[in-house]
């Protein structure tokens, strides 16, 4: 029982040690490729580049106006106050656009409410 114990113990060194060899081959392989490889490549050569002038930047075009500063125009506008359904009328947006926009500009310290439902753009200054 010993010695089949050993028989196999010993094949499969043995075989363990052949496929070692063969990753030892292929190693060797790889680094004589690598080492081909290295010598052909050559290192590019650098010229000098000119220094470019400072190009200055185009003066930006006025985009397209957002939705928010379509109504806020509007309220900045008038005098004493525009509601949600002039708002509404004025611009096309729904009911629920213009207000998530008067929301947000409220928060935002963009316009003041006079009254219920009616709003006044903030004086600058």
């Amino acid at each position: 029982m010993e010695e089949e114990h050993k028989m196999t113990i010993t094949k499969d060194l043995q075989a363990i040690s052949k496929e070692l060899k063969k990753l030892v081959k292929q190693t060797e392989k790889l680094a004589a490729a690598l080492g081909k490889a290295e010598k052909t490549q050559t290192k590019p050569v650098k010229t000098k580049t000119k220094a470019k002038g400072v190009t200055k930047k185009a003066p930006a075009k006025g985009g397209k106006k957002t939705d928010t500063d379509k109504v806020l125009t509007i309220i900045n506008r008038s005098k004493k106050g525009v509601d949600t359904a002039a708002l509404m009328k004025k611009t096309g947006f729904g009911l629920k656009k213009i207000r998530n926009i008067l929301h947000r500009t409220y928060k935002q310290g963009k316009i003041t409410r006079v009254e219920k439902g009616s709003y006044v753009g903030v004086k600058k200054g």
